[in-house]
C-alpha cells in the first residue's frame, strides 16, 4: 500500500466519522416526515367532519384552502376597524384613510399626480409643506387633508430671493 492511498483512506474514515451524526439526524427526519404525511392525510379526511361538526361545540371551521393554515393578509372582521380618534382639539396624525374605491388618494397639487401619503400630499410636497410652516410661509390654500388637484403648486424663491423673502415673512411676524 503505497503512502497515497493509505492517505486517502485516513481522510475517507475522518470524513464518514464526522458524517454520521448527520446521516442519523436525516434519517430520522425522513422517517418524521413521513409520519406527518399520514396526519396530513388523516385531517384532510376528517376536516368535512369537523366543518359540520365543529360548530356545535364552538370551534372556528377552517379557512379555505389548505386545512390547518391561516389565509395570507388581515382577517376580514378586522378590516373596517380604524384607530380612535384624536382627542378634542388635537391635531390629526398621519396618513388620511385612501379613497372609498381601493385606490389610493392623488396629492393635492395640481398636475402632480403620485399617490398621497401625509395630510393629502406626496412625499415631496409634504416636505415643501413642512419648510413653508416652519418658515411662517405656509399658503391658505395649502390646507391640511385638501382635495386632489385642487392646490395650486408655489414656486420657491433660491439664493438671495430667498434669504430676502425670509427677512421680509420675519419681518411681517415680528
Amino acid at each position: 500500500m503505497s503512502v497515497d492511498k493509505a492517505f486517502r483512506e485516513m481522510i475517507r474514515n475522518e470524513i464518514e466519522v464526522q458524517l454520521k451524526p448527520l446521516r442519523d439526524v436525516v434519517s430520522r427526519l425522513e422517517s418524521g416526515t413521513a409520519d406527518l404525511d399520514a396526519l396530513r392525510s388523516v385531517a384532510e379526511r376528517l376536516a368535512p367532519l369537523a366543518q359540520v361538526v365543529g360548530p356545535l361545540f364552538g370551534a372556528n371551521a377552517p379557512a379555505a384552502g389548505k386545512p390547518g393554515r391561516r389565509p395570507v393578509g388581515r382577517p376580514a372582521g378586522r378590516a373596517a376597524v380604524s384607530a380612535p380618534v384624536a382627542a378634542a382639539g388635537g391635531k390629526r396624525r398621519g396618513r388620511k384613510p385612501a379613497a372609498a374605491e381601493g385606490g389610493a388618494r392623488e396629492c393635492a397639487i395640481k398636475g402632480c399626480g403620485k399617490p398621497s401619503r401625509t395630510k393629502g400630499y406626496c412625499a415631496a410636497h409634504y416636505q415643501k409643506l413642512r419648510m413653508l410652516e416652519k418658515t411662517n410661509r405656509r399658503p391658505s390654500e395649502w390646507s391640511d387633508y385638501a382635495n386632489p388637484n385642487s392646490v395650486e403648486d408655489i414656486k420657491l424663491p433660491r439664493g438671495r430671493a430667498a434669504s430676502k423673502a425670509l427677512a421680509e415673512a420675519a419681518q411681517k411676524n415680528a
